[in-house]
């Protein structure tokens, strides 16, 4: 599933051609995905100007005119792309863009999560065509990914928002915070930072790289990440440059490609070839003055990469 640096890539993908928009028509092709639309979708959509186009955690937030709130989850195989009216978007497998020479509009795909079926239209569920001539579509084979609309007044106290802990990103993630809400628990360190209740955002591949940057293991209790006064350990300390070091790294590389993931232009993501544990089973640690290899485990049924030499 899409984690914070791909998500925030396809934010802003769509923010070029949603912000300052409205939309002409809406098409909805089925009643559900993960969920069921929300009632009078269409009808609420259509006519609306897009205000801004936010991420919280892993969701896409268009803030409308209307006052509601377009949330979208791109779950594990969710994909926008986004043609100029005219043209033809084209599927993934194509690994490129079309040019036209100066003959017509040229197709423009933004913000591509998707497994290698091709993109098919038969899974193209909902259409957004917007007023400054684009047209984009939802594409979702497993329907895992959902759109509501939420009444922004109502936002931060929607059961989805309501418990959703800091951004890793932003001010509110310190030592000091961390220490607070890891206090007195023996839940292991991997655990507690996937949390979305503590975190919001962070998933299993920027989780385990975090751990290895920080020389801490997966294993260990989250609670050793204070002291016994309450203060941050100097653990909690080491941790917290390594969380926004890894993911400002993912976004500057236009995130991470493993088999589900094609960034703004269509070209893949490239941190994971700066993946220093996840997905290297077996493969020698690349810290300095460092002989160990790196194992994988399972913890809550996620598979966890870490070298048991250098993270204690």
């Amino acid at each position: 599933m899409p984690e914070l640096p791909e998500v925030e890539i396809v934010r802003c993908g769509l923010e070029p051609v949603l912000v300052g928009q409205r939309f002409v028509a809406v098409e909805r092709r089925r009643k559900d995905l993960r969920f069921p639309f929300p009632p009078r979708f269409t009808e609420r959509l259509e006519g609306a100007s897009v205000n801004r186009v936010a991420r919280r955690a892993k969701y896409l937030l268009a803030h409308l005119s209307s006052g509601d709130v377009l949330v979208m989850h791109l779950g594990m195989t969710g994909r926008f792309s986004i043609a100029l009216v005219g043209s033809d978007p084209l599927p993934w497998s194509a690994e490129k863009n079309r040019t036209t020479n100066g003959k017509g509009s040229v197709p423009v795909i933004l913000g591509d999560y998707a497994y290698d079926h091709g993109g098919h239209a038969k899974h193209d569920h909902v259409l957004f065509r917007m007023s400054g001539g684009a047209d984009i579509t939802y594409n979702d084979p497993r329907r895992f990914g959902f759109m509501l609309l939420i009444p922004e007044s109502e936002l931060e106290a929607h059961p989805l928002f309501a418990d959703l802990g800091v951004e890793p990103l932003g001010k509110d993630l310190s030592a000091v915070y961390l220490a607070e809400r890891a206090h007195g628990r023996r839940a292991d360190l991997k655990a507690f930072l996937m949390d979305q209740r503590v975190i919001a955002g962070l998933g299993n591949i920027y989780v385990s790289e975090a751990l290895h940057r920080a020389g801490l293991s997966p294993k260990r209790a989250a609670g050793t990440l204070t002291k016994r006064n309450g203060a941050p350990h100097e653990r909690a300390e080491r941790l917290v440059p390594e969380i926004r070091n890894v993911l400002n790294a993912a976004l500057k590389a236009g995130g991470s490609t493993l088999k589900d993931y094609r960034h703004a232009d269509g070209t893949p993501g490239a941190y994971q070839e700066s993946f220093t544990a996840y997905d290297r089973e077996g493969e020698p640690c690349t810290k300095r003055g460092c002989a160990g290899t790196i194992r994988r485990c399972t913890q809550a049924g996620r598979s966890t990469f870490y070298c048991p030499s250098c993270q204690r």
